[in-house]
């Protein structure tokens, strides 16, 4: 049996000077309170309470309440309609009288509360809004808790007019002799007692005051004051959510922008650093690569506030920072409430120290990661007092910036090896320019003289002798220049490659000049070689390098200086010990010398003072090139200097010496 009516429709229909209001379920919730906390604070006893639920959810939400007005009086009515879902909601006359109604009654949409006391009544009947209904069939069945929000809408009366109060709780006994007839007497026990359904004659207000109303109003007036006064702190605190979230958006928007203004890391972590650290209002915010790996980090990035000691620029220790390996360990930041009480700092001898010195008091990192690979650290020092507690939302936006700051060093990293790419691009596009301009010219010219040589040689049988072994000489020449082009081309192809096998071995410097100057040949016969001179200590220790490529630089070396000084000219070849454990050799000569802004790339490959197709001295540029990965080989080094044109030249190159068993040892030691 369920009935359709509206008890709301009813009673303005009864009782047509009634007009309805609009109600959100916060204002009826401490309306409703109010009411009752008025029936516990007064000293009156057996009040008539009807309260009326939509669900049985919401009435699980009060029951305690409804025991409580139960021991005020033996007039208490409770409707609601049950649901499976939650423990049966039943019939019974325990406590106060329960009354279960269908589903699909009308009561389902309202919510009432009626209070009738000998001096006093209000009620409250309403009715929730269409809207509102069609809005919460929308919510997920999953999320139960969501029917009861806030927001949703009611339209009804809430009075304390006493003939309104009377009305509606006559229209609402009706309802519940409908589910409950058995409860007849005692409804109209109360009925009789309180003047329920006595005719009455109405008009916009009580024109008769038929009882003294001394009760005391205060519970009602305290409980809607700590609703508005509860209700303005919810609204503040939604405003400064608001707010700091906006701070946070437009935070993450600037470090965005700079990303998206420059590709240059340094910038965007400065804009970081500096964003990040007003906005947390730290005294100092740090922001520095490291990897996982990593013993020490430089500080690169800073922000400071006035009288804040500055750290830019200082290496710190990695490898026994425990907050530090922390993140390693875990893949999250670290927050340091008080470094004076927290023992992963006062345990740290090297972290006590950094906290004094630079007067951090609380102390968050947070790690900067992209796809589990640590790139660095975001530190923010608060050095002020008390210590300063980590909100949860500060970590947060910390995590966020980290992330754009993750995605910005790769981003970063991305374009530095685009660039080196396309700089090896332009490398190799010169190399091949070079290679075809050299070997086109190099090859072409010998094999053009041998076959002049050879079809001279061929056709001409009655050619003087003499002739004849000028041809021969002149086509062995040139068969013995293009064979050194292409053994240069295949000895750096195999060095760069790194096809070749080292063996080193301990040999006397002296030595292996002699054999590259017996190697050494003129460029022409007719040509005189320029005066070569050694120095070479005679306690110079021993040199531990492969024999064979030692001579090779020597040679090579010896004779790019023999090509570039005049007959009248002298080259000296010298060799001291420094102090890194090394012998350095030196090839100087008094020749053209070379341009101070050329002295690096007189070591690139196909490299020609003159141009690739108009030198004077012949050679195919790969020489130098040559000695550089040879000695890089053994982990030397090799360089040249020179003041200017005209004005000789020195090449260097250092060899590692052979050291004592002790040495060894040592070095061995230093190196673990």
């Amino acid at each position: 049996m369920s009935i359709s009516t509206s008890v709301l429709s009813d009673l303005l229909k009864s009782l047509p000077y009634l007009r309805s209001q609009l109600y959100f379920k916060a204002s009826l919730t401490a309306l409703s309170h109010a009411m009752e906390d008025q029936v516990l604070a007064g000293t009156l006893a057996q009040p008539l309470v009807i309260a009326s639920f939509q669900r049985e959810r919401f009435y699980r939400q009060e029951a305690h309440r409804y025991q409580r007005l139960a021991l005020r009086s033996n007039q208490v009515y409770v409707l609601s309609a049950p649901e499976t879902d939650f423990t049966n909601f039943t019939n019974s006359s325990e406590h106060y009288e329960r009354v279960a109604f269908e589903p699909n009654d009308g009561l389902s949409q309202e919510w009432h509360l009626i209070v009738i006391a000998d001096n006093y009544a209000t009620c409250l009947v309403c009715r929730e809004s269409l809207g509102s209904i069609a809005k919460n069939r929308q919510l997920p069945e999953l999320s139960p808790n969501l029917d009861i929000d806030a927001a949703r809408r009611f339209e009804g009366i809430w009075t304390s007019e006493r003939g309104v109060s009377l009305k509606a709780a006559e229209l609402l006994l009706d309802r519940v002799l409908v589910y409950r007839p058995e409860l007849a007497s005692k409804i109209e026990e109360g009925c009789q007692r309180f003047g329920i359904k006595e005719p009455r004659s109405y008009s916009g207000a009580e024109q008769i005051n038929e009882y003294a109303c001394d009760i005391d109003t205060d519970p009602f007036v305290q409980r809607l004051l700590t609703y508005l006064q509860a209700s303005q702190y919810k609204l503040h605190k939604a405003y400064r959510s608001i707010a700091a979230q906006a701070r946070k958006e437009r935070l993450v928007n600037t470090i965005s922008t700079a990303i998206r203004r420059s590709l240059d890391p340094h910038e965007v972590l400065q804009v970081a650093a500096q964003e990040l650290g007003q906005h947390l209002e730290a005294c100092r915010c740090l922001i520095y690569r490291a990897q996982a790996t990593d013993s020490q980090a430089i500080m690169e990035h800073e922000f400071l506030t006035p009288g804040v000691l500055s750290v830019r620029g200082q290496t710190w220790e990695l490898e026994k920072n425990s907050l530090f390996q922390d993140i390693v360990e875990q893949g999250e930041g670290v927050c340091v409430s008080d470094t004076l009480i927290d023992p992963r700092v006062t345990d740290s001898p090297g972290l006590s120290l950094i906290a004094k010195k630079f007067a951090i008091r609380s102390w968050l990192m947070e790690p900067v990661f992209y796809q589990g690979r640590l790139l660095g650290i975001v530190e923010l020092h608060y050095c002020r007092i008390p210590p300063h507690e980590c909100q949860p939302g500060e970590l947060d936006l910390v995590k966020a910036i980290a992330t754009q700051m993750g995605a910005a060093l790769i981003q970063a990293e991305a374009y530095a090896n685009l660039e080196e790419l396309n700089q090896q691009l332009e490398a190799l596009d010169r190399t091949r320019s070079n290679l075809i301009a050299i070997t086109g010219h190099e090859l072409r010219t010998p094999l053009s003289t041998i076959q002049v040589c050879l079809e001279s040689l061929a056709s001409e049988p009655d050619m003087p002798l003499e002739l004849q072994q000028v041809m021969l000489n002149t086509a062995l020449s040139d068969s013995e220049r293009m064979r050194k082009l292409v053994q240069d081309f295949l000895t750096l192809s195999n060095l760069e490659s790194g096809r070749v096998e080292w063996h080193p071995e301990s040999l006397t410097l002296q030595e292996c000049v002699d054999l590259s100057l017996s190697r050494n040949r003129t460029r022409s016969s007719t040509e005189k070689p320029p005066k070569i001179k050694t120095q070479i200590a005679q306690n110079l220790p021993l040199v531990r390098a492969d024999g064979d490529w030692l001579v090779e630089v020597l040679a090579k070396l010896i004779d790019n200086a023999c090509k570039f000084t005049p007959a009248q000219g002298e080259i000296t070849i010298k060799a001291v010990q420094n102090s890194h454990q090394m012998v350095e050799v030196t090839v100087a000569d008094t020749g053209r010398g070379i341009e101070p802004n050329r002295l690096e790339v007189v070591f690139d490959r196909f490299y020609q003072e003159e141009g690739a197709l108009r030198r004077t001295t012949g050679g195919t540029g790969l020489g130098l090139a040559i000695c550089r990965q040879i000695v890089n080989g053994w982990g030397g080094e090799i360089w040249a200097e020179s003041t200017g044109k005209d004005q000789g030249s020195q090449f260097h190159f250092t060899i590692p010496i052979v050291q004592s068993s002790h040495e060894e040892k040592r070095t061995k030691v230093k190196s673990k």
